[in-house]
């Protein structure tokens, strides 16, 4: 079982920054891969960045330049770095953990971008 807290996120005006924590039960380094989605209203769960056991980076189109996902093996923290906030932005961002099959979900943290 892998228990996973999302926080940092909170209400930004467009073209700041935001730092998301996730906190892991686990070692993160025990993960597969781990990873950020996100949620906006009325639209689907979509993936912003996952990263891997070994190190390796995916982020979707979306998120290339602006989003930057890292992971500190000795603290079991995953971090998600939004620059230059978008409106589009807004969502409820959720923490993954992949590991033996199963996937593991955090409850999610707001993030809430105003003009």
């Amino acid at each position: 079982q892998v228990q996973l807290v999302e926080s940092g996120g909170g209400l930004v005006q467009a073209g700041g920054s935001l730092r998301l924590s996730c906190a892991a039960s686990r070692t993160v380094f025990s993960m597969n891969s781990m990873g950020w989605y996100r949620q906006a209203p009325g639209k689907e769960r979509e993936l912003v960045a996952t990263i891997t056991s070994g190190g390796r980076i995916n982020y979707a189109e979306s998120a290339k330049g602006r989003f930057t996902i890292s992971r500190d093996n000795a603290k079991n923290m995953v971090y998600l770095q939004i620059v230059s906030l978008k409106l589009e932005d807004t969502a409820l961002y959720y923490c993954k953990a992949h590991r033996a099959g199963i996937d593991y979900w955090g409850q999610g943290t707001q993030v809430t971008v105003s003009s």
